[in-house]
């Protein structure tokens, strides 16, 4: 572990070097070889679908050499590779060209044999990226799915239900196409619990979910659907269709193995911050809500603490991931992360003690090519609740110089947040 400099002298500077390490601790060419057994004899098929998943396919090659299989992952997201056939498509919200590579998939898997193996390589984005439509919906109806679905303010566990009975891959009918070929799951977690169901709507894993859960979702959420989604979800419901649950014989000779959490990045960032002298307190690496809302709440939390630091007090870091939402009420483009710097923030008023970074580990922050972005208490707050109204704490922190953007960081175990507080001078 190289020295940090103390945070007092760069806060900012020292909150990016923690999300750097949070990133760097998820890196597929890092932690997917531990997971591979030893190349099976035979056939192997490696398949995935996510943001990481070049870069876990990448990771494979380095280990097995030449491979056969597709991978989908987001535009600017590919890797080089030697065998293993990477296809770029749209996040979040679906296009042609993932339309067109998930039907491929299909057809790579069909006609295995027992004796055969597949690779699955998933990670958060694949949701988007794998899009088969059930039948009556066309690639229209599930990008305006998607679009409201994001829009909402539901919490991704209630999307990826809606999600999973609008497709013919999702909720483990990828896996089940799979059969009677072994499978093992290789996943990157990016959702809180780290429920493989839940990651890229579970498409190689039993699911429990039904159509009626969600018809309910979309009135308790208010999701506006096309009519084309609800009736295919009430028709759905009346003829039982193919579901794949836990148990389910198709599933039988599949494996799933977690190769990276949000956990285990806060912990390298945790890491760093006590080396650096730093109080390090955890405050979950599941939470879910509105952006805002959690920013008000950990804010307050921290100004709590500033009140009782002494001078020679350590500084103090909190600690957390999950997965925020956005509610899009107003013109501008969310980010729940960037929402989240902005309305705590707007809590704070420039309390000179405390400064903080909230940051996506994929580098896209919802729809923007922007992880997230820095406040401090220099941060100008004249427009700031204008801004928060429109949803566009991007274009907020694009003015004044507060966005951070790393480019595709190959990986995504979701938020990252940080908020420091400094003792007093």
């Amino acid at each position: 572990m190289q020295p940090v400099s103390p945070p007092s002298q760069d806060p900012r500077g020292f909150l990016e070097t923690l999300f750097a390490a949070a990133v760097a601790r998820a890196d597929p060419m890092q932690v997917v070889a531990a997971y591979l057994p030893p190349r099976p004899e035979g056939r192997l098929v490696v398949i995935g679908a996510g943001k990481a998943s070049a870069r876990m396919a990448e990771a494979v090659e380095a280990v097995y050499g030449l491979c056969e299989g597709l991978v989908l992952t987001r535009y600017g997201y590919a890797r080089p590779c030697q065998g293993i056939e990477i296809v770029e498509a749209a996040h979040p919200v679906p296009d042609q060209a993932g339309l067109e590579a998930t039907a491929r998939l299909l057809d790579l898997l069909s006609g295995l044999k027992p004796e055969d193996h597949v690779l699955a390589l998933i990670s958060g984005g694949g949701s988007a990226l794998l899009c088969a439509p059930i039948e009556g919906l066309t690639l229209e109806d599930k990008r305006a799915v998607n679009a409201a679905l994001l829009a909402s303010g539901a919490p991704i566990s209630a999307m990826n239900v809606v999600r999973k009975q609008l497709s013919r891959v999702k909720g483990g009918r990828l896996g089940a196409a799979c059969a009677p070929a072994r499978l093992l799951n290789l996943i990157i977690s990016d959702v809180p619990g780290d429920d493989p169901s839940e990651i890229a709507s579970g498409p190689t894993v039993g699911d429990t979910s039904t159509p009626e859960q969600a018809l309910e979702i979309i009135e308790r959420w208010s999701i506006d659907v096309p009519e084309a989604a609800r009736a295919a979800l009430e028709r759905q419901g009346e003829h039982g269709p193919d579901r794949v649950a836990p148990g389910d014989p198709r599933l039988a000779r599949s494996e799933t193995r977690i190769v990276a959490a949000p956990a285990q990045s806060l912990e390298a960032a945790a890491e760093i911050a006590r080396a650096a002298g730093c109080e390090v307190r955890m405050l979950g690496d599941a939470l879910e809500g509105e952006a805002r809302d959690l920013a008000v709440t950990q804010a307050r939390a921290a100004r709590e603490i500033a009140e009782g630091l002494a001078p020679e007090a350590a500084p103090v870091l909190l600690l957390s991931g999950g997965e925020c939402t956005v509610t899009r009420r107003g013109q501008g483009r969310g980010g729940p992360n960037a929402e989240f710097v902005l309305a705590a923030a707007i809590e704070l008023a420039g309390d000179p003690r405390i400064h903080l970074l909230a940051c996506d580990t994929d580098g896209v922050d919802g729809a923007d090519e922007v992880a997230g972005a820095y406040a401090g208490p220099a941060t100008p707050l004249d427009t700031a609740e204008q801004a928060l109204r429109d949803n566009d704490a991007h274009g907020y922190f694009g003015r004044i110089g507060g966005q951070i953007v790393t480019g595709p960081t190959l990986t995504n175990v979701n938020d990252f947040r940080a908020l420091l507080v400094l003792p007093p001078v």
